[in-house]
């Protein structure tokens, strides 16, 4: 089955979050008996490991049903996946991800199953599908961020990244293993060319394949300053006591929303949907910022200490394009780079 999706652009994600909520509306059933029968839930997604096993833990807690993890980068995820999915074997009960266009396009080969959780007209309208194929969960803010006590002056924008005083001090993520670089590489090389990653490479950055991997880098000094990085992780070093800085590039930075979906065939289709329920609760949504996480529900608060979505300057995500280049980005990308 195909289906039509409208195309909405993260441009009027701020006016989402500032206006009232829409009228709620009568959320699907959920066969909770059924799915505490299914006994089961597997999650794959590229969030934080331990925000991903919290939310097992919690849902096992309250319903009895165990989760099985697989986390990897968004593009790694995304990747299994599909294969999988190619080979005619479906392990995945729900696909959550921080790749808008590809949720839509895996939306429109009818890969997901349609479900109205409740709690859905809590996210804006820009960070879900009205048919329930795709719902944010929570959101991600790219940021430059370091070690404060390594670094005394953070590069405050994008192009501040191509400074001589920031040569062989940067780490980056790969846009071929996280599909958030993946839309930041294919919308910056659209803005500035892709002259700007040859002088960023030129400027001696460090590759790694995902943000776990660039925050470890930071923490150690070994590369005191992630650019262009999921914020979220710094948020979370802070918390553990890291004296690292957070700056959101003066320039415009970009929101990347990560989507819930329940995968068509799934084994534990009623574990599916009760999960997808779950992770929309606002007690569960409260979690998000209580560990550094951009919450996708507009009545649940930022993270402590972070500025409020709208206090941010953003860049719109052309998620047309992002999903039309974005095998090329990754070639030309790797071409530069590797």
């Amino acid at each position: 089955m195909r289906v039509t999706l409208p195309r909405l652009p993260l441009a009027a994600l701020l006016l989402c979050l500032c206006l009232p909520l829409p009228p709620a509306h009568a959320a699907d059933p959920v066969d909770i008996a059924a799915a505490k029968r299914e006994g089961r839930v597997t999650l794959y997604t590229s969030a934080p490991v331990q925000m991903a096993q919290k939310l097992l833990a919690r849902f096992e807690q309250a319903y009895g049903i165990k989760g099985e993890l697989f986390r990897s980068g968004g593009s790694a995820v995304l990747s299994r996946f599909q294969n999988e999915r190619a080979g005619g074997h479906i392990a995945a009960d729900i696909l959550a991800v921080s790749d808008p266009a590809a949720s839509a396009a895996l939306a429109r080969q009818g890969v997901f199953v349609a479900f109205k959780p409740d709690g859905m007209a809590a996210v804006p309208e820009t960070l879900r599908d009205p048919h329930g194929y795709f719902i944010a969960q929570r959101v991600s803010i790219l940021a430059h961020y370091g070690r404060a006590d390594l670094v005394a002056d953070m590069p405050k924008s994008w192009d501040a990244l191509l400074e001589p005083r920031y040569r062989g001090k940067l780490v980056l993520t790969d846009p071929s293993f996280t599909s958030l670089q993946l839309g930041v590489v294919a919308m910056l090389s659209r803005l500035k060319g892709w002259g700007y990653y040859e002088k960023l490479h030129a400027n001696e950055v460090l590759l790694v394949p995902g943000n776990e991997q660039a925050l470890n880098m930071v923490k150690t000094g070994e590369r005191p300053i992630a650019a262009g990085a999921d914020s979220q992780y710094a948020r979370e070093a802070q918390a553990a006591g890291h004296k690292i800085a957070i700056s959101f590039p003066s320039d415009g930075t970009f929101a990347i929303p990560a989507s819930t979906s329940i995968v068509a065939g799934a084994p534990h289709p009623n574990a599916a949907k009760l999960f997808a329920q779950f992770m929309l609760a606002r007690e569960t949504q409260a979690l998000f910022p209580e560990n550094g996480i951009y919450a996708a529900r507009t009545d649940v608060p930022p993270p402590p200490g972070s500025p409020a979505l709208s206090e941010i300057k953003l860049i719109a995500m052309d998620e047309d394009y992002i999903e039309t280049v974005s095998k090329d980005v990754k070639g030309r990308f790797n071409g530069i780079f590797q």
